[in-house]
């Protein structure tokens, strides 16, 4: 799906169309609505950059139990744990 934006809604944020995507990508992390893959996806970042880019925010990387849990399930599916 693409988005349409106009030059001068772009202008009148004086953002970069790169700028924008990372608001409107840290906006939907925040709400919960996107997980940090499809985050930093949305806002064309590796993974990292965009947690330093929430870092420089502090807004905390959402990590639950559960991801928790599926982070040993995964480690010891292969053999690291």
């Amino acid at each position: 799906m693409s988005i349409f934006i106009p030059d001068e809604i772009l202008a009148a944020t004086r953002m970069t169309n790169a700028e924008l995507k990372q608001e409107i990508a840290v906006m939907l992390f925040e709400k919960e609505k996107l997980t940090l893959a499809q985050a930093s996806r949305l806002a064309q970042m590796n993974r990292i950059a965009f947690q330093h880019l929430l870092a420089s925010r502090q807004i905390p990387v959402h990590y639950g139990v559960d991801d928790f849990e599926q982070d040993i399930k995964n480690l010891q599916e292969m053999g690291r744990l």
